[in-house]
């Protein structure tokens, strides 16, 4: 994150370490504490920049730590997901990698430490009755059970620990202010009774800790100065500060909160994103349509694009929402400088040159990047018989219109200028052939004496091309706010997914690695697919257009 984009915090972290501040003398060190519940989307690469990238600035380290203290959720999958798109982008944790359940222990004898101080009981009240007795903002809450004996309560908790009581009989409840202001200190439960067998600690608790109460601890036994986290935490923050000033640890964690990212035209929630999968929206977590970091890696996207995209939209303390093709045009200024041009046609429909030899063929030098010519050149095939869009084809002149139909003249990149003579269709009107006369002496760009032309367009040799699959993504929703008004799932965009089957494709794109990124001419930027391609079906995703294409709605 540059100075600008995180001054705020920047500013606030330096205050800590100057002289007289909190943390004078000490080191910083910061957390990415993700739940192992889904697959990490787009605002997670914005808190795992700051996290990193403060660290990395202040001079010193960031933990990597799996909050995995809900265990009816959690999956290895997603942990090992987690470390690939923290790697992706570009950051390492080197030996700094931990679980919430690495603290399980140091959570309950806390706990039992705090039931011993009277700043806990354990109550008897069901999750329904305790919402029923949470009160208003006018009348306190409730819990008959507040004046529990800490001797009982400490029998009690052991037993809970001990596996004696079934699913939600007790919790252990922090005695903190039943009457404040703030919901999140009426008495919260810090402990439930949840019989589930978690992902790594398999049946060992019966018992497993709330967040706001883990996340605290977790934190001070790692050494952690700066919690980092987005606003929706900001309410929860005293009783991160409760938790830390009543336990017997010395380091006292500071936490701070950003505004999280959205996203136009997405959902950024995982409980939303987990729907999309479950209920076949999309094929996976990693689908090319989803705000998912693999999601957006299989669509081609870089990791230096996402961390400018985060650079540039900032960090700031109130809430707003990015458009999606702000996101966009950070993909296309990367995949500009990066991205091998090369041609394919998505529609084709055959051009017969008739009055270049049959049995003649040529090599016309293209370069591979004008915008990097470290990318060098590279050779294609020219003959008679060659492929071009459908798009670039009309039977007559319509106005505006300057690509090929009957006596108009258009260059075909970096090859000769040809003039349509004609075309041929069948019985329902579909063209089958273009027909076309080339004048020899346009070679390589040299222009035709007294015609002007205004069209360039792409072709691909049919002695020098092979079929491929083409996937064109258009984004998931059809409205900017999704969540606005009704289910989102009702405003789902149904062409969000193009399948073009046996597609031209120049011949060098056979040799084409999964992570190149291409510019496919006068069409998008496109990447194969990592997923589904195999030796006998090619098949590419287009990552961007070239231009903005976003709806404003």
């Amino acid at each position: 994150m540059s100075e600008g984009c995180g001054s705020f915090l920047y500013t606030l972290i330096n205050e800590d370490f100057s002289e007289n501040g909190r943390f004078y003398g000490k080191t910083i060190k910061t957390r990415f504490p993700p739940e192992p519940n889904g697959f990490l989307h787009i605002g997670h690469a914005k808190a795992i920049c700051i996290d990193f990238m403060a660290a990395q600035k202040f001079g010193g380290l960031c933990n990597l730590r799996m909050d995995d203290t809900n265990p009816t959720k959690e999956e290895s999958i997603y942990t090992e997901s987690i470390k690939n798109d923290v790697k992706w982008l570009g950051f390492d944790w080197e030996d700094r990698f931990f679980y919430a359940s690495d603290y399980f222990e140091e959570m309950f004898e806390i706990a039992k430490k705090l039931i011993k101080k009277g700043l806990a009981y354990v109550c008897d009240l069901t999750s329904e009755e305790t919402k029923k007795f949470r009160g208003d903002l006018t009348s306190p809450a409730k819990s008959p059970y507040r004046d529990r004996l800490a001797e009982e309560s400490l029998d009690l908790f052991i037993k809970m620990r001990n596996g004696e009581f079934p699913n939600g009989a007790r919790t252990l409840r922090a005695r903190i202010d039943l009457a404040s202001g703030n919901f999140n200190m009426r008495d919260p439960v810090i402990y439930r009774i949840l019989k589930v067998s978690h992902h790594r600690t398999k049946n060992e608790w019966p018992i497993y800790p709330m967040y706001d109460y883990a996340h605290p601890i977790e934190d001070a036994l790692e050494g952690i100065t700066h919690s980092l986290c987005s606003l929706e935490f900001e309410d929860h923050r005293p009783l991160y500060d409760w938790v830390i000033n009543n336990i017997d640890l010395p380091a006292k964690p500071r936490q701070i909160e950003f505004s999280r990212l959205n996203l136009s035209f997405t959902v950024m929630s995982k409980r939303k994103l987990r729907r999309l999968v479950e209920e076949k929206f999309v094929d996976s977590w990693d689908d090319p349509r989803m705000p998912t970091l693999s999601g957006l890696r299989r669509r081609g996207y870089t990791s230096e694009a996402i961390k400018d995209f985060c650079e540039k939209i900032g960090v700031a303390k109130a809430s707003s929402v990015v458009d999606h093709s702000f996101l966009e045009s950070c993909l296309r200024k990367d995949l500009n400088i990066r991205a091998k041009r090369v041609m394919a046609v998505i529609e084709p429909i055959m051009l017969i040159i008739e009055n270049y030899p049959k049995d003649k063929f040529e090599e016309f030098e293209i370069e591979n990047n004008p915008k990097n010519q470290e990318q060098g050149k590279r050779k294609l095939i020219f003959g008679r018989r060659i492929y071009v869009e459908k798009s670039d084809f009309s039977k007559e002149a319509i106005k505006g219109f300057f690509r090929l139909y009957p006596g108009s003249i258009v260059r075909l990149k970096s090859a000769y200028a040809v003039e349509c003579t004609g075309f041929k269709e069948d019985e329902h009107g579909n063209i089958q052939e273009i027909y076309a006369k080339y004048y020899p002496k346009t070679s390589g760009g040299t222009n035709l004496e007294g015609k002007k032309i205004k069209s360039t367009i792409h072709w691909v040799s049919d002695r020098d091309c092979f079929n491929a699959q083409i996937k064109v993504y258009d984004p998931l929703f059809s409205v900017a706010s999704p969540e606005s008004e009704g289910d989102f799932v009702s405003k789902i965009n149904p062409d969000s997914l193009k399948i073009f089957e046996n597609c031209k494709l120049e011949r060098g794109l056979k040799s084409a690695k999964v992570g190149e990124n291409f510019q496919f001419l006068r069409i998008g930027y496109f990447c194969l697919d990592k997923e589904k391609t195999s030796q006998d079906q090619m098949i590419f995703n287009r990552s961007v257009t070239l231009k903005d294409g976003f709806k404003k709605t």
